[in-house]
């Protein structure tokens, strides 16, 4: 199933990442708090908010930082995502 975003918003999946404690125990994604580091996936057009523009500033494939409370989580095809307002990103990640 193919989601395009409308308006300022970003399709996310959450990046899974595994830590290692210093005495060598590794701690699951699901056993810590999130990470709140994403991958976008899918970029809405942008919009026209009071008479101005707002163009995309993220791309598909980049890694971001996102707003601890942010967006609406959604289950497609046994995957889930998040789909964000582009203010809710904080940063991306080179």
């Amino acid at each position: 199933m193919k989601v395009k975003p409308l308006g300022a918003r970003v399709l996310l999946k959450e990046v899974e990442t595994e830590e290692t404690t210093k005495s060598g125990i590794v701690l699951p994604s699901n056993a810590k708090e999130k990470p709140y580091l994403a991958e976008v996936i899918e970029v809405g057009p942008g919009e026209i908010k009071d008479g101005k523009e707002i163009k995309m500033q993220v791309k598909k494939g980049d890694k971001v930082l996102y707003s601890k409370y942010a967006g609406t989580e959604v289950k497609l095809d046994d995957q889930k995502y998040l789909i964000v307002r582009q203010d809710d990103i904080l940063a991306v990640i080179e």
